[in-house]
């Protein structure tokens, strides 16, 4: 069963909260099973906040789970906390991805229209829309920040980047969301 069957089946079980955050030495152990069955909610909400749809999150969660789970035991002997590693092999493999279908693919002819796929209830919400805008980084920090709870410490472990990256990042990220959504919260200032 893929991740996001398990999702929509609501096979998860989230584990207990400390001060708004797992305490994951305790819920999880040395068994990489337990660690996704307990994770896996959070990643999904994470990989949707930054790649901007559950298909896209539900593949980024996939393959950096499988990559982790293959040296599972080599990261838990080396002392990393798994949580923090698997989010910042997210936040690399998106921007990675990013990097790589940025670019301009030239084609001979036209392809087949797809099937149309079930939409995305957020897809026209200010906030997303404005979100997708940023820059892979600036919304990794901006996501871990207010959607995930992590301090500035946290979040320059996480992505492994320094606190003053992550201040100016997220400065420059609430600069861009402040002008694209307004005041009024819905996509520019009133006239």
């Amino acid at each position: 069963m893929n991740l996001a069957a398990m999702a929509a089946d609501g096979l998860m079980v989230v584990p207990p909260r400390t001060r708004g955050r797992a305490n994951w030495g305790e819920v999880v152990g040395d068994n990489f099973a337990d660690f996704v069955h307990a994770a896996l909610p959070g990643l999904l909400r994470y990989g949707h906040a930054l790649t901007g749809n559950p298909h896209d999150a539900a593949d980024l969660v996939q393959s950096v789970l499988e990559k982790v789970g293959a040296r599972w035991t080599t990261l838990l002997r080396k002392g990393f906390e798994p949580h923090a590693y698997v989010r910042r092999a997210m936040a690399n493999a998106h921007i990675s991805r990013w990097r790589r279908t940025r670019r301009e693919n030239l084609v001979d002819a036209v392809p087949d229209q797809q099937a149309p796929c079930q939409p995305d209830r957020l897809e026209n919400e200010p906030i997303w829309q404005a979100l997708r805008a940023l820059p892979p980084r600036q919304r990794a920090v901006v996501v871990l920040r207010f959607y995930e709870g992590l301090s500035e410490t946290e979040i320059a472990t996480t992505l492994g980047i320094s606190n003053g990256t992550v201040k100016s990042q997220a400065s420059k990220a609430l600069a861009t969301l402040r002008t694209s959504l307004g005041p009024d919260g819905e996509g520019g200032y009133p006239t």
